[in-house]
């Protein structure tokens, strides 16, 4: 007879309803439930003890009442908050994953999760970095990147290329020296503290720009059209 496994433990960040404006604490509710330790006789679900999570600025948009159609679907209410993070699995009913297996991808913002279609996961064979990396510079957020820059925007040498949010979805003073003086960034800018895009803009391209890598929309996006 199948056992269903111990029951364990399970802090969970549930969201509580849709968000107007920025979101606060009180916009989510932790709860404790419980999970078995095992998955379901016969399923191809995993169980991953959950080690990092990722905050990113998409999840915002799933905050948001579903009006429009989007290519991420909203939270729902009442709901776990799903985003991409690091973890191990604990059982599997999938013939890719076995326990004690690293993976990165989409999981809940909780102790345990069941995932009951792990294809998406990815298997993280590189263990000689901090496994929070792969919630960022490994993970999504470099993927994004990467793919996105030398797949579509394609560069070629002395090509002038601009980046916005080069340093990542926050900026301040010290992400602009570190673009600076460790990344080998050209020049930089924090676009709050200019009181004119332009201006600033003509200042570090006064030959014009070749390759535009957008992240930011609005003002950053409007100017080049």
């Amino acid at each position: 007879m199948a056992t269903e496994g111990e029951e364990l433990s399970n802090k969970r960040i549930i969201f509580k309803d849709y968000v107007v404006g920025f979101p606060t604490e009180d916009d989510m509710v932790l709860t404790t439930s419980t999970v078995r330790s095992k998955v379901p006789e016969g399923s191809t679900a995993v169980i991953l003890k959950n080690l990092y999570l990722s905050c990113d600025p998409y999840m915002r948009w799933r905050m948001s009442a579903p009006e429009h159609e989007s290519y991420t679907d909203a939270f729902v209410p009442g709901s776990v908050i799903v985003g991409y993070g690091v973890a191990k699995v604990v059982d599997s009913g999938h013939p890719d994953f076995t326990a004690g297996d690293l993976v990165w991808g989409l999981t809940g913002w909780e102790e345990y999760s069941l995932i009951t279609a792990p294809e998406g996961l990815m298997k993280i064979k590189h263990t000689d970095v901090p496994l929070s990396y792969y919630t960022g510079i490994l993970g999504m957020p470099g993927h994004t990147a990467y793919i996105g820059f030398h797949e579509i925007c394609s560069p070629k040498k002395g090509e002038r290329v601009y980046v916005s949010a080069a340093s990542g979805a926050v900026g301040s003073k010290e992400k602009v020296d570190l673009l600076k003086n460790k990344f080998g960034f050209d020049d930089a800018f924090n676009y709050k503290e200019e009181k004119d895009l332009n201006a600033a803009l003509k200042r570090c391209f006064p030959d014009g720009i070749d390759i535009y890598f957008e992240n930011v929309g609005a003002e950053c996006l409007t100017r080049f059209f």
